[in-house]
């Protein structure tokens, strides 16, 4: 009973850090203590393992100008992108790109999420902008990409060709991959067919779109875990047409009525936003209310979804591993990702246990739960490191 208290006090003062720093003198009562850094909002640091006695000692330890990729750290402030443009990608596609950070530094692509999701500020603030070239883009009709939410030529393989048409835009040699959920579905695919242009990867809460990965976020098994979300999600979709919802909800987003598009983007939608996070996060589930970004979001993840990814077998993604085993890679996955759960992240371990596997025991599937992001901000400084080092 008595560890049972510890392990609930610790987690109960964890978040009431993230809620308010003051509270930091709370941490001396734990085994091992949690230290907050004043002045680091959504910092938070489990001193076990680095001989820390005191918050002033782990403060000197992080100013002393030491690189220690294997220390947590927190989110870069956001920065303004120093170029923007617009990429003809197609007859009928461009892409919005933007870079951020230096603009001599070591290249770095960040890949979203969905399909469909598209890029925000935020997504640069897990780069070093001193040391990184951080480039951002809006997959096809997602985000500032036109034609708006098109399915037409918008397949996996467009979109490898899309970065790579953009890389030789940018004039960049080869470049670090970094992507989670749909991002790391695509980072895989993209590094399999061009390993020689990937320097390192970074991927989050894995995604293989599998049928079984499918089946257990859309045909009722995260149900059993948000049963209160589902409803909402199931009740679109009359009786009669319950046994495939993936296919339920083609039909509707690809409607010629608007209005039934929008409701079943809003209800795909907000689906996914409640579930992405371990304790519930009310900016984004908001986003499940945005008729733009859920319509772009929902039309083209089911899209994606409805064709298996466009993949030639179930396991393609792990078939190909030997393309990619010799680049320096982590994985990083959330305990309890219920959207993306860890099945996919130990079965991409297990066929490549080569690459770094680091597993956040507190965090569900989205990039700004804050062990997440530690881990993120982590895995690459040490690639930061690597490269610095020469290797």
């Amino acid at each position: 009973m008595s560890c049972f208290r510890t392990r609930l006090a610790y987690r109960i003062c964890k978040v009431l850090f993230q809620i308010s720093p003051s509270l930091h003198v709370l941490s001396r009562f734990l085994t091992p203590p949690l230290y907050l850094v004043s002045g680091r909002k959504d910092l938070v640091i489990r001193a076990q393992n680095f001989g820390v006695k005191s918050e002033p000692e782990l403060i000197d330890m992080m100013e002393s100008g030491k690189e220690l990729p294997e220390l947590n750290r927190n989110l870069y402030p956001y920065v303004e992108p120093y170029s923007t443009g617009i990429l003809k990608v197609s007859d009928i596609h461009t892409i919005y790109w933007e870079q951020s950070g230096n603009p001599t530094g070591h290249p770095v692509v960040f890949l979203h999420g969905g399909p469909g999701g598209g890029t925000t500020p935020s997504n640069r603030r897990f780069f070093d902008p001193d040391f990184y070239r951080i480039i951002l883009f809006d997959q096809r009709g997602a985000g500032k990409s036109t034609p708006h939410a098109c399915l037409d030529q918008n397949t996996t393989w467009d979109l490898i060709d899309d970065i790579e048409k953009l890389r030789q835009h940018l004039e960049i040699p080869e470049w670090q991959v970094f992507g989670g959920s749909w991002g790391s579905t695509l980072a895989l695919a993209y590094s399999q067919a061009h390993p020689d242009k990937v320097t390192g990867l970074v991927l989050r809460g894995i995604f293989l779109l599998r049928k079984k990965e499918i089946d257990w976020f859309y045909e009722g098994g995260a149900a059993a875990i948000y049963p209160d979300a589902w409803e909402s999600f199931r009740d679109l979709i009359p009786e009669n047409e319950r046994s495939c919802f993936v296919d339920a909800y083609s039909k509707r987003l690809n409607s010629d009525d608007k209005e039934t598009q929008y409701a079943a983007a809003r209800a795909w939608t907000k689906w996914e936003m409640m579930t992405a996070h371990l304790l519930p996060n009310e900016e984004n589930i908001k986003r499940g209310e945005d008729d733009i970004f859920s319509l772009a979001f929902a039309r083209i993840e089911n899209h994606y979804f409805l064709n298996k990814g466009f993949f030639p077998s179930d396991s393609f993604l792990l078939d190909n591993i030997d393309n990619i085993r010799h680049i320096n890679a982590t994985i990083v996955q959330g305990r309890y990702d219920v959207c993306c759960p860890m099945m996919s992240a130990w079965d991409l371990h297990k066929a490549w246990p080569e690459a770094d596997f680091k597993v956040v025991a507190d965090a569900g599937h989205s990039a700004n739960e804050p062990g997440i992001a530690a881990e993120l901000v982590a895995t690459n400084e040490k690639l930061k490191n690597l490269i610095k080092n020469g290797h």
